[in-house]
C-alpha cells in the first residue's frame, strides 16, 4: 500500500544533500511543502535547496530534531535513505521522539502514484535512460517532473518540478525498494547480477524486478537482454539488433566515436533515420528505450528526431572534465564489469575512428579504475580484469568500501594481479591512496591520452587533484 503525503505535515530529510534525497526534497519544496534537511557538507546542491526554501542544518544531532519540532503543531515526517545508518544520532533522536520515519522510496512512491509516471529500472543504463526520457519530453514541450540519480543537463539538476502530466523517475534496484512503485509505464533496460550485498543470486534479483513489473500498468523491456527475454512478459519490447517481432527498434547504419546514425522502426516498419550524438551501442539502446517511452505517451517521431539531436548524457556518464597538459580527463560512474567494458569499448571507438565528442580524438586509453565494495569486487574479480584489459594501461585507486567490512584477499592489488594474469604485457599498477594515484597519472600518462576515471566512489576527485600538479616533464613507461 502506497503511503500518502500530507501537505500540512513538514518533511525533514536526514542526509538531504544525497543525489536521491536532494531531488525529492527540491520537488516537494517547489510544490509548497515545508521541507528541511540535514547534511554536514556545504556544496552547490545544498545552496540550490536553500534558494528553493529548504531549511538546511549542518549538524546531524538530537538538537536538529528539537529544532524542527519547535514552532509546529504537526509532528514532522522524517525521511531517510539506505545510506543513513541505524546509529545516526539524528535518526535515533527522531525515534525517541516518536516521529514517523519513512524511507526515501516511500516518498518517491507517493510522488509516482500521484501522477502518470515512467519509472526506469535495470542493472545498467537506468540513469542515462531516465535522463533521456526526461530530456526528450522537455524538448518536445511536455515539461515533465523528474527524479533522477544524476544531473540532467537539460535541467542542470537531478530533480525538476514540471507542469506537465508525466513524472520520470529512476527506479533503483540496489535495496529492493522499487517494488513499492506503481507506475503508468515501467521500463527495464537489462538485468544481470549486481548488488551482491543485498541479493544472494540472480534469481532473487529477477524476482524483485518481476514485482516491480507487476506493479506497473505496462512494461517496456529490452529484448536484447537474454534474462529479460526469458523471465519477463513485457507489454512492449525494444531492440537494437533486430526490428522484427518488437514494438520499437533502432538499427545502426553508421557507428563512430562521436555519434551513431540509425533507422527507427515501429512494429517492424522503418519510420525514419535519426542521429544520436552519444556514441556507443549501449547508448543507442538507452535512446531507443527513451524514444519508445515517449512514443507511448504520444510524442511524434518527427518531434523526437529533432529532439534527439540535442541529447546529452547525465553527469558522471563519460563526463569530460577538461584537458590537463594535453591529456583529456573524463569521469564515468562505471562500477560493474559490463559498464566498464561498454565504456572502454566506446572510448576505443574514439581512438580507432578518429572521431570523438571530446575536443580531440584520443590516441591512447589510460583507464583509472576504483573498485567499489568488497562484495562486488570479490564476485566479479575476473570479469573486472577482463574488462579493464581493453585499455592501453591501467591505474587502480584504493578499493572504496562503501561501509563494507574488508574481505581477506580482495583489494586493488588483487585486481591488478588478476589483470596481469589475463594480459601479462599490459602496464598495470595500484596506488595506496588518491594522492599517489594522481601522481601516478601525472607520471605515466602521455600527451594525447584519454585519462578515463571510472568508479562509483571518490575517484571523481582525480581531476581536481591533477590540476594541483605541475606539467610532467616527461612520460615514463608504466612497468607491467
Amino acid at each position: 500500500m502506497t503511503l500518502q503525503l500530507d501537505r500540512h505535515q513538514p518533511l525533514h530529510f536526514i542526509g538531504v544533500g544525497g543525489i536521491g534525497m536532494s531531488a525529492i526534497a527540491g520537488i516537494l519544496a517547489d510544490r509548497g511543502y515545508d521541507v528541511s534537511g540535514s547534511d554536514p557538507r556545504d556544496n552547490a546542491v545544498l545552496e540550490d535547496l536553500r534558494s528553493r526554501g529548504v531549511r538546511v542544518f549542518r549538524e546531524q544531532s538530537a538538537s536538529t530534531i528539537d529544532a524542527i519540532r519547535s514552532g509546529t503543531s504537526t509532528p514532522p515526517l522524517v525521511v531517510v535513505s539506505s545510506a543513513v545508518p541505524a546509529n545516526n544520532p539524528e535518526l535515533q533522536a527522531a525515534q525517541r521522539a516518536g516521529l514517523a520515519i519513512w524511507h526515501r522510496s516511500d516518498v518517491l512512491a507517493a510522488l509516482i502514484a500521484g501522477q502518470n509516471s515512467i519509472s526506469v529500472a535495470g542493472s545498467h543504463g537506468k540513469t542515462t535512460t531516465s535522463t533521456l526520457v526526461a530530456s526528450l519530453l522537455h524538448a518536445t514541450n511536455h515539461d515533465p517532473t523528474a527524479v533522477i540519480g544524476g544531473v540532467v543537463p537539460a535541467f542542470g539538476s537531478n530533480g525538476r518540478n514540471g507542469s506537465g502530466a508525466l513524472l520520470v523517475a529512476e527506479a533503483d534496484e540496489s535495496d529492493g525498494s522499487l517494488v513499492k512503485f506503481q507506475s503508468w509505464l515501467g521500463v527495464i533496460t537489462n538485468l544481470e547480477l549486481d548488488h551482491t550485498d543485498h541479493y544472494n543470486d540472480l534469481a532473487s534479483l529477477i524476482t524483485t524486478l518481476q514485482r516491480f513489473a507487476k506493479g506497473s500498468q505496462q512494461l517496456l523491456a529490452n529484448r536484447d537482454c537474454p534474462v529479460l527475454k526469458e523471465h519477463f512478459d513485457a507489454s512492449y519490447w525494444w531492440s537494437i539488433t533486430d526490428p522484427t517481432g518488437v514494438d520499437f527498434a533502432a538499427i545502426a547504419s553508421e557507428v563512430s566515436g562521436d555519434s551513431t546514425v540509425a533507422t527507427f522502426y515501429e512494429n517492424g516498419e522503418a519510420v525514419g533515420q535519426f542521429t544520436l550524438p552519444l556514441p556507443g551501442l549501449h547508448n543507442l539502446s538507452n535512446a531507443v528505450a527513451a524514444m519508445g517511452a515517449c512514443r507511448l505517451h504520444g510524442v511524434s517521431f518527427a518531434e523526437l528526431r529533432k529532439a534527439v539531436e540535442g541529447l546529452r548524457a547525465p553527469g558522471r556518464r563519460f563526463d569530460y572534465r577538461g584537458t590537463w597538459n594535453e591529456r583529456q580527463v573524463v569521469d564515468d560512474y562505471a562500477h560493474h564489469p559490463s559498464e566498464v567494458s561498454a565504456t572502454l569499448a566506446m572510448a576505443r571507438l574514439m581512438v580507432t575512428s578518429g572521431r570523438s565528442p571530446l575536443p580531440e580524438a584520443p590516441q591512447r586509453l589510460l583507464a583509472v579504475f576504483q573498485p567499489h565494495r568488497y562484495s562486488r569486487t570479490a564476485e566479479f574479480l575476473e570479469a573486472f580484469a577482463e574488462a579493464l584489459s581493453q585499455a592501453d594501461a591501467v591505474l587502480l585507486a584504493p578499493l572504496y568500501a562503501a561501509g563494507e567490512a574488508p574481505i581477506p584477499g580482495i583489494s586493488s592489488e588483487s585486481l591488478a594481479a588478476a589483470i596481469q594474469r589475463i594480459a601479462p604485457s599490459l602496464p598495470v599498477a595500484a596506488s595506496p591512496d588518491l594522492e599517489a594515484l594522481a601522481d601516478a597519472v601525472a607520471l605515466h600518462s602521455q600527451a594525447g591520452d584519454l585519462v578515463l576515471a571510472m568508479g562509483a566512489g571518490d575517484v571523481n576527485s582525480l581531476w581536481n587533484r591533477l590540476q594541483e600538479r605541475q606539467d610532467p616533464s616527461a612520460a615514463l613507461p608504466l612497468a607491467a
